[in-house]
């Protein structure tokens, strides 16, 4: 099972001065971590439910992913924007990671409350609307991730 407690001291030891891509690929390997686990927990709907790993992502889903977004929007995106401040399509595509922040932020609300219900053993969980919540959470931000890195982060280069 994933240990959710390297969660809390990747937050912690978030840089605060510079940009790190090293810690933000530690980040995005958490992320990716714990999509893993929530699609473990869709492909175990809806009777093979492992309820301790419902209830610690449920714990990590909305510290992690706020912290990652607020370090983008606040180091990462502005080192970003100085090295290419007339590039449309680079604040283009900043805006719309900024947007889906927001809307990846409501959706890790509600999903942490299915979670923590199915941790729980609520019966009144639909299985099927669960799944299909997760799956849509867990894909959306691997593909969030995927453009990152693969075109946003590609040649950054910021001072240590």
């Amino acid at each position: 099972m994933t240990d959710y407690t390297g969660i809390a001291r990747l937050l912690s030891d978030r840089p605060t001065d510079a940009v790190s891509l090293d810690w933000l690929k530690k980040a995005h390997d958490a992320q990716l971590t714990l999509c893993t686990a929530l699609e473990e927990i869709a492909d175990s709907l809806p009777t093979n439910i492992n309820r301790q790993k419902c209830i610690y992502a449920a714990k990590s889903l909305i510290p992690l992913i706020n912290g990652i977004h607020r370090y983008e929007e606040e180091a990462l995106f502005p080192m970003l924007e100085t090295k290419g401040p007339d590039n449309r399509e680079l604040t283009e595509s900043i805006a719309r990671l900024k947007f889906e922040h927001v809307e990846d932020e409501c959706f890790a609300e509600e999903l942490t409350d299915t979670l923590n219900r199915l941790g729980s053993g609520d019966g009144t969980v639909n299985a099927e609307a669960a799944g299909y919540m997760l799956r849509g959470f867990f894909e959306s931000i691997r593909r969030h991730i995927a453009f990152e890195q693969q075109f946003m982060l590609r040649g950054a280069n910021p001072a240590s």
